[in-house]
This record gives structure tokens, sequence and C-alpha cells, in this order.
């Protein structure tokens, strides 16, 4: 499991590094093939990998709240707010990735 995250943070970091080079060939001398198709591959892994990251941190928080909602029905009041509060947090950050793919795909 840890190899896997530490892979995924290494493309992550990859695709950081790759897409302020990728807008600074753009200004020097137009978008050339190779160019256009990183920028494109950086746009959908990005997406893709926050979606990933998303679900599966909606999925932990979404079972975990529940548990506690089984444990103790009293609480479900207490609960349920802050999970709803945390789920929207993650899913911002898909959106925020979703608008930075955007902004990378336009650029072509």
């Amino acid at each position: 499991m840890k190899k896997g995250f530490v892979s995924v943070l290494a493309v992550m970091a990859m695709m950081l590094m790759a897409a302020p080079l990728a807008i600074a060939q753009e200004a020097a001398a137009g978008l050339g093939d190779n160019v256009k198709f990183g920028v494109a591959l950086a746009s959908g892994l990005a997406i893709g990998i926050a979606a990933l990251g998303g679900a599966l941190g909606q999925g932990k928080a979404t079972a975990a709240g529940l548990e506690g909602i089984a444990r103790n029905p009293g609480a479900s009041t207490k609960i349920m707010t802050p999970m709803i509060i945390g789920l929207a947090m993650i899913e911002s950050l898909v959106i925020y990735a979703l608008v930075i793919a955007f902004m990378l795909y336009f650029k072509l």
C-alpha cells in the first residue's frame, strides 16, 4: 500500500514539474506535438488521480461516519454535520483539479 502511495506522489510531482515547462515552451516557440501530448496527458492524469484520491477519501469518511452512527445512534446529528463538511472539502479539491485540468487542456 505504501509503495503505491509513493508512486502516485511521484507521478503527481512529475506532472506539477512538467506543466510550467510546457507553458514556458509555448511562450518561447509555439506548441510542438510532443508538448501538446504532454499537456493533454498531464490534464487527464490530474483529473484522474484527483478523482481517485477524492473517491477514496470520501469512502473512508463516509464509512467512519456511518460506523460512528451505528455505534451510537443518538450522536447522529453531531457526527453527520462535520462529516458532510469534510465531504464538501474533499470534493472541492477534486473540483480544483478539474479546473486546473481544463486550464492545461485549453492551453493547447
